[in-house]
Order: structure tokens, then C-alpha cells, then sequence
């Protein structure tokens, strides 16, 4: 039986439905992303996960135990968010021991859960510091040491790296990473960023308007987007009206050329199908068993690891990311080219 598992869970703000029919199980130690744009109903499923907000209907588990409408502390859940709320009044280490202090517990043990914190979070000589004095990636990592040192039985994260910059983020990633798998700890995350889901997580849970889109490991969230909206949301894509379609075949024509396309990637297809294809998959040049077509450049833009190219097929522009190395030769705007990629590359919708 699964750790924690929301059933039928909805929450209805007046007359807007911020969360619909949303249904998850979740492994013991498991690292789970909700993803998905501002309003999608992320943070409010978290918050009920947490207990600061309670469901309209359906009923959320932990550990076979019913906490459907516990309060936070009932829980035993720790949280971290976004704005790091630390006590600017008191130090680092009050910070971090304030969950124990408020249950009462030995000031030894205290001291001993304060001291493994900040170890873990390679913090160790700030224990006396006030927050204001460290940088706010800093911060965040005591926000994570405070949240962890009460052995919550799951860690709640609303978008705790959005305040920081890039470099910082990445860096923090690796480290909750790091945490959790040292510790163990079941996990929810909360992201607008692809990337950081994908990167964190053992499964992603993509939301759209209050409601789960897909559910599945980064791998297959990426790889075989079950809607159109998870193929357009997570990573770049290539989306391409097309004509004379047989699926049965698995063919069609793009910009007047044939194409072969993965039929056995079902799909609903509309009236209007178009042809998906992520530009890492296009190349430049012929290859045996692949995809060819001709084309033009309208543009190339350096994007530092890649370089991505918009190619006007005659009918149809599409972009091709081309990995970047010292020597690359690149066409340039006007160059005609041909382009390949493979027929399990692309598919329908």
C-alpha cells in the first residue's frame, strides 16, 4: 500500500475549482515534482498535503492513517518555503531546534539535532549567526535543515529555489537531492521549472488547470507526452501541421515531403493533426533508415551548449538544436539544407 496517497481530492474556492478529481500514491522515500504553470493548482495540493488548507472532498492518507482534516501539527509533516521564513529574532541554531523546542523536547537532544543539521547542510560555523547575515542560498538551506529537524514524516517544498539566482539554484538542487537520499525522506516538490523537475525527481506529476495532465518518471514524461499540453509545457517542441494522413501506415506529408512517423505511439488525432518532434532529434545532413527533408535557414541563434537553427521547409518552419563543439561548422541564413531524424522520433497529435 502506498506512504501517502491523495483520493479523489478537490478544493473549491467559491466558485473556482483550484483542484479537480486529483488522485496520487506515493512510495516511502520516494522524490515526487508537482509541475506546472502559476494557477495549475500545485501549491493549493500541496498545502493540503500539509494541512494548511482542507479539501472539499476526497481523502488524503499517510502511512495508512487518515489526515484528511488533521491540523499541520497533527501531521508531523515539515515544510519549506519559497520566502526561506526564518525568525529574523533569532540565531541560526534556534532557528533550526525551534520545531523540537516547541514540542518540548531535551535541550540535549536539542543540541545534538541542531549540530547533525547544520552538518548535513555544510553549515556548521553559522550556528550563531542571525539570518540576515548569510546569503539567501544559505538561508535556504537552514529553511531545509529546520524543516528535516523534526524527522517530519514527509518534506513539503513550495518552490523553494525561485528567489535565487541561476547558479545558486543548480547548486541547491544537488544538495536537497543529496539530502533526501541520505535521508530517506518521501518527498513533494513544488516547480514552474521544467528543468528542475526533471533533474530532482523519480516521477512528475504535470498539472494544468487543476488537474493532473501525466504522471510518470522524468524519462516518460519527456519522451512520451501523453497530452498536448505535457509536450508543449516540458521541454522545446516542434509542432507541424501536416496532410494526407494514414495511420495505419504511420505516414504523412509535411510541406509537400513524405514523412514516416511512430504510429505506435497512441494518440487521440484531431482534424488538424500536426507532427511532433523535439528539435535535439533533427540533424543536419542524410541517414540510412531516417527522415529526409529540404529546406532553408532563416536564422541560427547561439545558445552556448547548442545551437538552434529555424528551418523553413517550404510551408512549415521548424527549429533543429544542434550540439555545440569548437569546430562546428554552421550554415548559415539563406544556406538550402537537408535535414533527417529518425521515424521514433516523432509522432502525431
Amino acid at each position: 500500500m502506498a506512504y501517502l496517497s491523495l483520493s479523489n481530492v478537490s478544493k473549491v474556492f467559491g466558485t473556482t475549482i483550484a483542484v479537480e478529481d486529483f488522485n496520487l500514491e506515493v512510495e516511502k522515500s520516494e522524490f515526487v515534482s508537482f509541475l506546472g504553470p502559476s494557477g495549475c493548482g500545485k501549491t493549493t495540493t500541496l498545502r493540503m498535503i500539509g494541512g494548511f488548507e482542507m479539501p472539499t472532498t476526497g481523502v488524503i492518507s499517510l502511512d495508512q492513517e487518515d489526515i484528511t482534516y488533521q491540523s499541520p501539527n497533527q501531521r508531523n509533516v515539515g515544510m519549506v518555503f519559497q520566502s526561506y521564513a526564518l525568525f529574523p529574532n533569532m540565531t541560526i541554531g534556534q532557528n533550526i531546534g525551534f520545531g523540537l523546542q516547541a514540542r518540548k523536547s531535551p535541550e540535549k537532544e536539542i543540541k545534538q539535532k541542531v549540530n547533525e543539521m547544520l552538518a548535513l547542510v555544510h553549515l556548521e560555523k553559522h550556528i550563531d549567526k542571525y539570518p540576515y547575515q548569510l546569503s539567501g542560498g544559505q538561508q535556504q538551506r537552514i529553511a531545509l535543515a529546520r524543516a528535516l529537524a523534526i524527522n517530519p514524516r514527509v518534506l513539503l517544498l513550495d518552490e523553494p529555489l525561485s528567489a535565487l539566482d541561476a547558479k545558486i539554484r543548480v547548486e541547491l538542487r544537488l544538495e536537497i537531492r543529496r539530502i533526501q537520499q541520505a535521508m530517506g525522506i518521501t518527498t513533494i516538490y513544488v516547480t514552474h521549472d521544467q528543468e528542475e523537475a526533471l533533474m530532482l525527481s523519480d516521477r512528475v506529476v504535470v498539472m494544468s488547470q487543476g488537474r493532473m495532465e501525466q504522471i510518470g518518471t522524468p524519462a516518460e514524461i519527456y519522451n512520451y507526452p501523453s497530452t498536448e499540453f505535457v509536450a508543449q509545457f516540458v521541454g522545446q517542441l516542434n509542432l507541424l501541421p501536416v496532410t494526407q494522413v494514414d495511420k495505419v501506415n504511420g505516414s504523412c506529408v509535411l510541406a509537400g515531403q513524405q514523412v514516416k512517423f511512430d504510429h505506435s505511439f497512441n494518440r487521440t488525432i484531431s482534424e488538424a493533426p500536426r507532427l511532433a518532434i523535439r528539435p535535439e532529434e533533427i540533424q543536419i545532413g542524410t541517414g540510412e533508415g531516417r527522415n529526409t527533408l529540404k529546406g532553408r535557414v532563416e536564422t541560427v541563434m547561439f545558445l552556448g551548449a547548442v545551437v538552434r537553427l529555424r528551418i523553413d521547409l517550404g510551408g512549415a518552419v521548424l527549429s533543429a538544436d544542434l550540439f555545440n563543439e569548437r569546430n562546428i561548422t554552421l550554415p548559415r541564413a539563406g544556406d538550402d539544407v537537408v535535414i533527417s531524424f529518425p521515424e521514433h522520433s516523432c509522432w502525431l497529435i
